[in-house]
């Protein structure tokens, strides 16, 4: 008897000796897992933007903080800082308004061609830059439909542009909150005798709250930044701190000032995240309480309370499909429209002349070439994207049971949100000059425009894959440990499935935005090989004509090429999938 126990002893003794081993594997291995990413973002992003910052506050290798009192002492920075945050203000503000009607029509009722009318609202969003800034300019100049309203050129045009980019996102973000709201409370509320407004402002209003924030401070974030929109539509006439970035470097040499006012930018980015770091932690903390209905009573109720009412829905009605019809289609349907007018009437004359160098020799490469060229380039930054924020997904998903190790993963999600807010302009340009010598000398090297598109496409992937990593329950993870699986195996079986679900859009949005990057490209991009948005806007700055009907049918290639990916990658998204 003493030898059973003894032996049996033994054997637990073992086991748990290989639980203990297998868990400092897998935490080991899970630092290697988050070292890779930190290690390619510090390489290709924290080190090209600091040496960039680094540069504007030395002088003769000694620091220098002068810049800061130059800098702000001229009136044109004040200007270009209000005009920045005005801008940015009353985008979100008009988003906000304009997305909450369309949130309650697309995900709180049910009517036929509401899959479609979803799928066309998420378009604007995943367009590039150029495409929106060209197709506003058709659409607002001199001789086109609305050149009556005289907006062309004006700050009125550069915060409708964005407004039209943003939309979708106000919509995505407080329609998926509000799809699982229990209908319950706001019926009682009726029954009391609350009107309908009454019962939102009440009711709904405070629940949605969480997401609103999190949309809003998000589209902030985005109106802010914005570079291309604001290029092509206001030039010099309306700058922001993005555009005086790319101004100052590229056409003054001034790294100083470009320096103040990358590190403005940042404390405007760092104010951004944190309130939508705050506010994504109370949206998932709703959506954890709304996504499993008590009982199937109340998920029938939820499913009755979702079909249209007629005649009781008519203002947001209204307000969607005239957003829907105005804001958002009238701009790519003229666009199209205009690219099939030439000076000898109608014809597709601009896009067989996208075969060209254009008038006059504008270009160096045909158009075509430029798009193969993007392709190309695109395809391998979605690569680098998709595995680097996969690594930071699956890392930041893990729920640590330590102080420590929790905090770890907050700050790890926080610094991976960073370069959505850092301007292009500063990566692309920090890049020319850290990535110029031994041991990374990458300045002829094909990889350098993909690396600076995967940069900005990261956190997009990580937005997109981490919900559903974190929406898998703890106790599965537990249960195939305590089964004796290892980490590796607990991380295929359990994790993978899911990994897999929210692959297919992770991978849609990384290929689109590197299509449609222009910033950082605008830097980096050879003569003999552009990509096509920085081909686009060549053509937009040339006179004549031709250059321009080149411009209008090349960015409704663009806008094709990206509708179509983002149209198949809506294909494969599973419900419960990504934040936007």
């Amino acid at each position: 008897m003493s030898g059973r126990v003894k032996d049996t002893g033994n054997t637990v003794v073992r086991t748990r000796g290989r639980a203990g081993l297998a868990r400092r594997r897998g935490a080991a291995a899970w630092v290697v897992a988050g070292a890779i990413p930190l290690a390619f973002l510090a390489v290709f992003f924290a080190w090209p933007v600091a040496t960039l910052v680094a540069r504007g506050f030395t002088t003769d290798g000694a620091l220098d903080l002068s810049g800061f009192a130059e800098v702000f002492a001229r009136p044109r920075t004040w200007r270009i800082i209000r005009l920045t945050l005005v801008q940015a203000l009353l985008g979100t503000a008009l988003a906000v308004l304009l997305g909450l009607p369309g949130a309650y029509l697309l995900y709180r009722r049910t009517f036929r061609g509401r899959a479609l009318v979803r799928a066309f609202v998420t378009v604007p969003f995943v367009l590039p830059t150029v495409v929106v800034g060209v197709a506003f300019r058709s659409l607002l100049t001199e001789g086109g439909p609305l050149g009556f309203l005289h907006l062309d050129g004006t700050f009125t045009a550069i915060v409708l542009a964005l407004v039209f980019f943003n939309y979708t996102v106000v919509v995505r973000t407080v329609g998926g909150l509000w799809e699982r709201l229990d209908p319950r409370t706001e019926q009682a509320a009726r029954a009391l005798g609350a009107p309908p407004w009454r019962a939102f402002l009440t009711v709904t209003l405070p629940a949605l709250t969480p997401a609103i924030v999190s949309a809003a401070s998000v589209v902030f974030l985005f109106c802010a930044t914005a570079f291309g929109v604001v290029m092509v539509l206001g030039g010099t006439r309306y700058g922001t701190i993005e555009t005086e970035i790319w101004i100052q470097t590229t056409q003054f040499l001034d790294l100083r000032t470009a320096a103040v006012l990358s590190v403005v930018q940042l404390v405007v980015v760092g104010v951004s995240l944190a309130l939508f770091s705050r506010a994504r932690a109370r949206r998932e903390r709703a959506l954890d309480l709304q996504s499993r209905p008590a009982d199937e009573q109340t998920a029938q109720r939820l499913r009755l309370w979702n079909r249209g009412r007629p005649g009781g829905d008519l203002l947001p009605t209204v307000v969607t499909s005239a957003v829907v019809i105005v804001l958002l289609a009238l701009p790519l349907g003229n666009l199209l429209v205009r690219s099939l007018r030439t000076p000898d009437g109608w014809s597709l004359g601009n896009y067989t002349a996208l075969g060209t160098a254009g008038g006059d020799n504008a270009l160096t490469v045909t158009v075509w070439e430029a798009a193969a060229n993007s392709l190309r380039i695109a395809v391998d930054a979605t690569v680098l994207a998709v595995v680097m924020g996969t690594l930071v997904a699956l890392v930041v998903s893990r729920r640590p049971r330590n102080p420590l190790g929790r905090r770890a993963v907050w700050w790890l999600d926080a610094v991976f949100m960073l370069p959505l807010g850092v301007s292009a302009v500063t990566v692309g340009f920090g890049f020319l000059i850290t990535l110029n010598h031994p041991p990374l000398d990458l300045r002829s090297s094909a990889v350098l425009i993909p690396i600076a598109q995967a940069v900005v496409a990261i956190p997009l992937v990580v937005r997109t894959v981490l919900p559903v990593l974190r929406a898998i329950d703890p106790h599965l993870r537990e249960a195939a440990g305590v089964l004796g699986a290892a980490p590796w195996r607990v991380l295929l079986t359990v994790d993978g499935p899911f990994l897999i679900r929210s692959l297919g859009l992770a991978i849609g949005f990384a290929f689109a935005v590197s299509l449609g990057e222009f910033g950082a490209t605008s830097f980096l991009s050879r003569p003999d090989r552009p990509t096509l948005p920085v081909v686009i806007f060549r053509l937009i700055g040339r006179p004549g004509p031709e250059n321009y009907g080149m411009a209008l049918a090349a960015s409704v290639v663009l806008a094709v090429l990206t509708a179509t990916i983002m149209g198949v990658a809506e294909r494969l998204r599973r419900e419960g999938t990504g934040e936007f």
